[in-house]
């Protein structure tokens, strides 16, 4: 049994509408392409980008000075939601403090405050759900400051 192949006419009414699909496609996806840009974005880095230029030099500065400190620190969350903090080189008597935020998905912040627990250790008062973070760690020694910022 023979199939019978029907040509229809390439007219300007056809390529006009295979066009209007063509891009009529590409936009839609734009669109929704630019929605999830937008919609994982969550606020401002910085109110101002000149005025943060202007500070910049010294944002270097005090993280020349942090790292000349020679401290260290690591970070790990247990079962049950608190943080430890295990550093090396900080002195008696450090406060620890920490910033929490999520990188993607829902808007959410937190702080941390730790105590510490023994060698070099400091355990957070709190727990922090669940969930990727990530931590802005703060230790402060006297006039000493030491900054580091990590996934948790």
């Amino acid at each position: 049994m023979a199939t019978k192949l029907i040509r229809q006419r390439l007219t300007g009414r056809r390529v006009a509408m295979i066009f209007i699909a063509g891009f009529g496609i590409v936009a839609a996806v734009n669109f929704y392409m630019a929605s999830l840009a937008v919609g994982g974005f969550h606020g401002v880095v910085v109110k101002n980008s000149y005025v943060a230029s202007q500070k910049f030099n010294g944002w270097l500065e005090a993280a020349e000075a942090s790292e000349a400190l020679g401290w260290r620190a690591s970070a790990e969350r247990d079962a049950t939601g608190f943080v430890t903090i295990t550093t090396k080189g900080v002195p008696e008597g450090a406060q620890v403090s920490a910033k929490l935020r999520r990188p993607i998905g829902e808007h959410a912040f937190a702080s941390l405050s730790f105590v510490p627990d023994r060698n070099g250790t400091f355990v957070s008062k709190t727990p922090v759900d669940a969930g990727r973070w990530t931590m802005r760690l703060t230790i402060t020694s006297g006039e000493d400051v030491w900054m580091s910022e990590s996934e948790l």
